[in-house]
């Protein structure tokens, strides 16, 4: 499903799940190969959440979103954010889940925010307070936010939505600081969160206080926020989207040239070096996100990258083999290959495997098999 509209729908009502969630994934160091591999991997059931990440967290409306952090630092706002695999990778995997009817308030990033939807219907909308348009998109579909632009996004599905997220980092190595619309500061003081200028939240509801010498954070005005942010026609937000149903039209390469392989580029600019075209967000991002789909029974033989690549598996069953040791994943987990390592891919489910790979760089190089 995918469209776009002027109007907005408020959906004030929710339900909300309860959730199981094991220990983190995390990795240590001079493991054997297989204690390395499996720790490379961050099984779906295994997520952790912070419902506290941000400052929206006590507004009715955003009070029961989950955020969590899979690879790198994030830009979570709570300290207490569990950090599944805290290593650099030039940009971070991130992702969100909320019930029916539930908000992540309108912010803006410094840097690069691309979201892939795992599952659930959601609604996107863009402006200072969502005035500017909005877009639906439902699972398999991909859209890139631009930078110093509002945005905020509901879950408008009859169930709990998941996404994942990509957020690219400056030079520095930095995703940078949220800059939230000035409405969210005025919801979230009435309900006891403050935003230091360091970027900590303090929970005045639980006890926390504003520690000496600290200084809250001083919203932008109304004003600046119209005159310094971006304003995107739905045209233009158009060209920020690629829908499943779009997959057809993308440029192809890469792991394309094995049978019962195709490897279709979303973000990112054309990349002589693995043979493929511009993605449908073309401009340089800092990492690429390709969809990767293979047939039944289909290998993708032994192969080292020189980037961090990870995998979401969105659809299938697909077993990776590294150093002699496989393991699988099913859809929702999460993998990351460490660089130079060979690796194996093989798709053993009876339909095909649907994923979401994400490369370091503007120019990756190709696989190199061996």
């Amino acid at each position: 499903m995918f469209y776009f509209a002027n109007k907005i729908n408020d959906r004030a009502d929710f339900t909300h799940k309860t959730f199981l969630h094991k220990k983190p994934t995390m990795i240590r160091s001079n493991n054997p190969a297989e204690a390395v591999l499996e720790q490379r991997v961050i099984r779906f059931d295994d997520f952790i959440p912070c419902t506290t990440a941000f400052i929206d967290a006590r507004t009715p409306g955003s009070n029961q979103k989950e955020n969590f952090c899979l690879i790198g630092s994030g830009v979570a706002e709570n300290p207490g954010q569990v950090v599944h695999i805290n290593i650099p990778h030039g940009f971070d995997i991130g992702a969100a889940r909320q019930p029916h009817g539930c908000k992540n308030s309108h912010h803006s990033h410094d840097t690069e925010e691309v979201f892939i939807v795992f599952s659930g219907d959601w609604k996107f909308t863009w402006g200072q307070e969502g005035e500017d348009g909005e877009v639906l998109l439902s699972a398999g579909a991909t859209i890139s936010i631009p930078t110093q632009m509002f945005r905020g996004f509901e879950n408008i599905g009859a169930d709990d939505g998941f996404m994942y997220a990509v957020l690219g980092l400056d030079k520095s190595g930095s995703a940078g600081q949220v800059i939230w619309a000035p409405y969210v500061f005025h919801q979230a003081k009435s309900h006891g969160l403050i935003l230091l200028e360091d970027g900590r939240l303090i929970d005045t509801v639980s006890g926390a206080v504003v520690p000496n010498n600290a200084r809250e954070y001083t919203p932008i005005s109304k004003q600046s926020a119209d005159r310094d942010f971006r304003r995107l026609t739905i045209a233009e937000m158009a060209a920020c989207v690629a829908n499943k149903d779009q997959h057809g039209n993308l440029e192809i390469g890469g792991l394309s040239t094995l049978d019962g392989v195709i490897e279709r580029a979303i973000i990112g600019c054309a990349n002589p070096a693995e043979n493929i075209g511009a993605g449908k967000m073309s401009w340089r991002h800092r990492f690429h996100v390709r969809h990767l789909s293979l047939q039944p029974s289909v290998e993708i033989p032994l192969h080292v990258r020189y980037e961090e690549e990870v995998i979401i598996l969105q659809q299938g069953e697909l077993l990776v083999n590294i150093d002699g040791y496989t393991t699988t994943l099913f859809p929702g987990d999460v993998f990351t290959a460490p660089i130079d390592q060979p690796r194996r891919y093989l798709s053993q489910s009876q339909q095909p495997v649907d994923a979401f790979i994400v490369r370091r760089g503007n120019h990756p190089l190709a696989a190199k098999f061996v």
